[in-house]
């Protein structure tokens, strides 16, 4: 099997994690393996690296390019349980996480998997292939549920009318292939709207988040990340659309916060100190946006614990 993805901001990701020889890291969206790769390369036969992916189709391919080396432990499971997933291989702390949130270009590109809305394929978007798909979505949430999840994590102008007509259309036949739902979405614009980005564009990124829970779960792995670092230790985190870098820039800014005491006291009486230090934002060169259009709204954020 093959799973075409090409790394975004890869040397950039490797070299803020700062990989120690003899460290152990954990890649907890491993997908086709790039970063990993890119880690491995940098560990002496006593670093370890945890490869974590939950798409059995990365996970297929993980363990064809890894498999027979010792350092990787490969883990199917989500990122989300970074504690869990460390417990369960006897490992209490790491030097290093990196986290590559969003959907890969492999899922993008495989019809069947029904991310994209230039393909016509059965309304899927599971990254882990189980549990709720898109078409159960689209088929059974209210219209105003409907309108909140495509207005809150697609910030869609035109969340209520395509709302709207998702439960007009469900009514005659369900809404079973990405380009049924394209046909909806588009009907639900005016003209002038359709033009640049593709008008199903944001309803599919909604779709995709709710599906996947994919908020949630990043809101959850950062809240166990800063515990499972060893001090001096590094995590790293690639995001693609707005919703997810604001959710790690105010998380890494609140563990850099130190005492939260009004102003005008004396003397702190809270005891906070900072818990990290957060290290400039980094975007993607112009080269890198040239050889692959898919990288132009990365950012990497990057924090060290304290």
């Amino acid at each position: 099997m093959k799973f075409e993805h090409k790394s975004v901001l890869l040397h950039e990701a490797v070299a803020a994690l700062d990989v120690k020889p003899d460290g152990v890291y954990l890649d907890g969206t491993a997908g086709g393996g790039g970063h990993s790769a890119a880690i491995l390369q940098k560990l002496a036969e006593s670093g370890r690296l945890i490869a974590v992916d939950q798409d059995p189709d990365a996970l297929a391919i993980l363990g064809e390019r890894f498999g027979g080396n010792s350092n990787v432990i490969i883990i199917n499971n989500n990122f989300s349980h970074i504690k869990n997933i460390l417990s369960d291989v006897g490992i209490e702390k790491v030097d290093g996480i990196l986290l590559d949130i969003g959907v890969s270009s492999h899922q993008l590109d495989t019809a069947q998997r029904g991310f994209s809305y230039h393909f016509d394929a059965p309304l899927d978007m599971r990254m882990a292939q189980q549990g709720k798909s898109a078409k159960d979505i689209v088929n059974s949430y209210g219209e105003q549920e409907l309108a909140a999840v495509i207005f809150r994590y697609g910030e869609e102008k035109y969340a209520r009318s395509i709302a709207k007509n998702i439960v007009k259309a469900r009514q005659e036949k369900p809404i079973e292939t990405t380009f049924e739902l394209v046909d909806i979405i588009k009907a639900s614009m005016p003209e002038a709207a359709k033009r640049g980005a593709h008008p199903a564009r944001k309803t599919f990124q909604a779709l995709r988040i709710e599906v996947n829970a994919e908020l949630d779960v990043l809101e959850q792995a950062l809240d166990s990340a800063l515990d499972c670092l060893n001090t001096g230790g590094v995590i790293a985190v690639i995001t693609f659309h707005s919703l997810e870098d604001r959710l790690v820039k105010n998380k890494m800014r609140e563990w850099a916060q130190g005492c939260t005491c009004p102003k005008d006291f004396p003397v702190c009486v809270c005891g906070k100190t900072p818990r990290a230090k957060v290290r400039k934002v980094v975007a993607p060169s112009a080269q890198e946006i040239a050889e692959n259009n898919r990288s132009r709204s990365a950012r990497l954020r990057a924090a060290v614990k304290l």
